[in-house]
This record gives structure tokens, sequence and C-alpha cells, in this order.
């Protein structure tokens, strides 16, 4: 049975894990090799990811998945208005897609972000990543527009496509 709750100390090193992971899995074949290597350094590594454990500013911290105790997904968002939430984050043990616990993930953050006053909820997804999109908009998320990705560097030009739903 999978458990939803918010990340302790103890599950850093499974976020970290199942982040990194589940990154080159969606990634591959759709950024370089090293865009997917400095990502999963930069943003997936212990220190940053006990550093959010927990509410800061806009960010709502970290939410894990887990099964027998054990790490299977995670999920991070934020307000981004006063009316307004972002998931930052999402991602499951590749092992693992296709069981509900993205969407359990999804729902939890999502009762999580209303209860903070969000009426439309937004998400980025990469370009091509034939895993987010379809499950995004099959949970009622709707494109918006195209826009440079967050995680760039100079001379990459990777593009994100937004999407947002009301909640």
């Amino acid at each position: 049975m999978i458990v939803v709750k918010r990340g302790l100390l103890e599950h850093v090193e499974g976020i970290s894990k199942v982040c990194s992971e589940g990154c080159l899995d969606t990634y591959e074949g759709i950024r370089s090799p090293e865009n997917i290597r400095r990502n999963n350094e930069t943003f997936y590594n212990y220190d940053r990811i006990l550093h959010e454990l927990d509410e800061v500013d806009d960010w709502d911290g970290y939410f894990v998945a887990l099964d027998n105790g054990v790490v299977v997904g995670a999920i991070g968002g934020g307000m981004i208005d006063d009316d307004k939430s972002e998931v930052y984050v999402l991602y499951l043990d590749p092992e693992r897609r296709g069981e509900g616990i993205g969407t359990q993930l999804l729902n939890h953050l999502t009762d999580i972000q209303q209860t903070k006053g969000s009426k439309e909820q937004w998400v980025s997804v990469q370009k091509g990543n034939n895993k987010g999109i379809p499950f995004y908009e099959a949970r009622g998320f709707n494109f918006m527009y195209e826009k440079e990705a967050f995680s760039n560097a100079e001379e990459e030009d990777y593009i994100s496509l937004r999407y947002r739903r009301e909640i």
C-alpha cells in the first residue's frame, strides 16, 4: 500500500534517488547527457533536498510516496500568486510508473495548494516529454504556451510547455 506524506530527513536519499533516476528516464533522448547530469547535480543533491524538505516562502516542501518505507515517488510545488500554484517537480521510480502513484502525489499536493487558496495550478513540461505530457493532460491540464526551459545553459535551447488547470 502506498502512503503519501511530507518528506522527512529519513527520506532525503530516497527523494534524491527517485528524482535523479526519474529525470534520467524521462529526458534520455530528448536532452543531452550533460544537461541531465547537470540538472541532477543541481536540483536533486542531498543538501538541496534537505534544505527544501519543509515549507519556505512560496515552496510547499517535498512530499513522498512510500511503499513499505521506500521512496517510490516525490513531488514538490508552491504558490506563485495569491490564487495560483505550481507543480515544480514530480518523479517516480521508473519501474513504478502506471500504478497511480503519480496521481496520488499530484492529488496530495493539489489539496495542500487549494487550502492555501489556489484556484489554478501550473506545470512546465519539457517539449517532447511523452511521459509527462499525457499524464498532465489526462488530469485536466491544458497547454497554454511555450517558453525557454528554466534549466537551459547558455548554449542550450530546450523548450518547456506551460500547462494549467483550474482546481
